[in-house]
């Protein structure tokens, strides 16, 4: 079995190729864009993005299995070392230009876990981390909040914009977080939004409905769901 930091060094490597990419890349037109399901859209863009990823990890992990939201998002990840990777995290902010999206690749190694990095495009800032290792970014270690008083909290969040039919559960539970919250942020990025609570400039974040590769790649830097389980 290859060791974490190996696997997370790789997963960089591919991370801030893409993310060179995206950042030469020219946004589209808007009647390229392929919608996937309602409010949601993919470029080709995000497809080479992914491609190239790909390429990196299995040039150096032949064995790898690569679930992706463009390549396989019906694929059950099987084997022995499994990369879960969004190549552009905020489609839609891209598309506009909102200078807020993200590739992320986590990796799993006999089903757990292991490997995470996320590359902010806009910022060219990789953070990264490893299942027991602490999260990074670069080389300064990453931190979470100390707040403890919810009404002192700052929390993150993400509109169901896939899943339309919760959309009066997010709104009840925006309210209630509402009321016990100093404030909340939505900036359509959820692994950047992870990172910002691993990083402690958010106490918290939810959303509903996030796939694998929405979250993999932050959850070994924030491997606890707010009902204390893992994720």
């Amino acid at each position: 079995m290859r060791e974490y930091n190996d696997l997370v060094k790789l997963a960089e490597r591919a991370a801030v190729r893409a993310a060179d990419y995206l950042r030469t890349a020219v946004r589209p037109a808007v009647h390229t864009w392929t919608e996937k399901s309602q409010h949601d859209f993919v470029t080709e863009i995000d497809r080479a993005a992914e491609a190239m990823i790909a390429e990196v990890i299995l040039r150096d992990a032949p064995e790898s299995v690569i679930v992706g939201e463009e390549l396989s998002p019906q694929r059950v990840a099987q084997g022995e070392l499994v990369w879960i990777v969004d190549p552009l995290d905020g489609t839609t902010n891209f598309l506009h230009g909102y200078p807020q999206y993200a590739v992320s690749i986590g990796c799993v190694a006999d089903g757990k876990l292991v490997a995470g990095v996320v590359h902010d495009v806009c910022r060219k800032r990789t953070y990264k981390a490893t299942r027991g290792g602490g999260a990074f970014e670069e080389d300064t270690r990453l931190s979470v909040s100390a707040v403890t008083d919810s009404r002192r909290a700052l929390i993150g969040t993400g509109f169901p914009f896939k899943a339309l039919k919760l959309l009066h559960v997010y709104l009840a539970q925006f309210a209630a977080v509402t009321g016990a919250a100093s404030g909340i942020r939505r900036a359509g990025a959820a692994a950047l939004d992870l990172v910002d609570v691993a990083a402690g400039r958010l106490d918290g974040f939810w959303e509903l409905q996030l796939a694998p590769w929405d979250v993999a790649a932050a959850s070994p830097a924030t491997p606890r769901c707010i009902s204390g389980s893992s994720i």
